[in-house]
């Protein structure tokens, strides 16, 4: 039987420029960022666990996963009223669990492209061009067989849940707005639905929502402070390689960060995100902090 090491891999952020009203007009855009969170904090329910008070002998009992994400983005606008963007994900993931009924330690480690998503846009709804639409697919380019490496586990496929890919395409649908507060204080709201449309290999992903809340101070055009809240919720996985109990979660972040515009084409962000709710289904882990880098470049 595959070791199960189910866990939440993913980063709530927003950096979607077309959001946040950083879109000026028609023309390409590219955005590159750099995730990097260590998940290696156990926890059932909304609780920290500590690992000596569970045994390996009922329960596997992870132990780590270290995500460095990369993320390249395209945008191409023909007219303020209509976009479209392509955004290709790059992992390196470590990963080390005690399956259950183990006494050592098994590792995988992982690289390689994740899953494509294509996400149209549509926000002609009025004259400020500041209310949209999202829509698009996810689809099933990264691979889903990586085996552990090393420990009693070595040579079993590491669970689907920790897989580069999910094997799927799925549905992608959201809503989002921005605007100005004060001449110095701008808003952007966002909400994005991920539905899986089919299963693989008796593996179906979780369904989710992303939902993003952010304020940006604009009293200087060159450094822009930033302060959001993010949210996921998700549900649990499906289908026989689903780790049905271990699987969904509900989490919330706050997020300060920073926007450096070097000059008129070209910026640069940082943001660090910590956790302010996690909720978690059967036993997991998940990071005490996350951390996000990145370029934008206005071609």
């Amino acid at each position: 039987m595959p070791a199960i090491a189910c866990s939440a891999c993913g980063c709530t952020l927003s950096s979607d420029w077309g959001s946040q009203g950083l879109v000026a007009g028609s023309g390409w855009r590219a955005d590159f960022r750099f995730d990097y969170f260590d998940q290696d904090q156990l926890r059932s329910g909304s609780d920290k666990v500590s690992r000596s008070s569970v045994s390996s002998a009922d329960q596997e009992v992870q132990q780590y996963t270290i995500n460095r994400n990369y993320n390249l983005a395209l945008d191409y606008s023909p007219d303020k009223n209509w976009g479209i963007g392509i955004q290709l994900p790059w992992s390196n993931r470590s990963h080390a669990t005690l399956a259950e009924g183990d006494s050592d330690i098994s590792t995988s480690h992982d690289n390689g492209i994740g899953d494509l998503r294509v996400l149209g846009r549509f926000q002609g709804f009025n004259d400020e061009h500041n209310i949209g639409l999202q829509f698009g697919l996810k689809f099933a380019t990264g691979k889903f067989n990586d085996t552990f490496a090393s420990g009693p586990q070595t040579g079993e496929i590491v669970d689907r849940g920790l897989q580069l890919g999910t094997g799927t395409t799925d549905l992608l649908f959201g809503a989002y707005g921005f605007g100005a507060l004060t001449p110095d204080w701008g808003y952007f709201a966002q909400a994005l639905v991920q539905q899986p449309l089919n299963s693989r290999e008796d593996f179906k992903p979780s369904a989710g929502v992303n939902l993003n809340l952010g304020l940006r101070y604009m009293a200087s055009t060159t450094f822009v402070p930033q302060l959001q809240i993010n949210a996921r919720i998700e549900k649990r996985e499906v289908g026989a390689n689903a780790d049905v109990d271990n699987s969904g979660a509900s989490l919330v972040y706050l997020s300060p960060g920073v926007t450096w515009n070097i000059n008129r084409r070209f910026s640069a962000f940082a943001f660090v995100q910590v956790p302010l709710y996690q909720r978690v289904n059967g036993l997991q882990i998940e990071a005490r902090q996350l951390g996000s880098i990145g370029l934008h470049y206005i071609l």
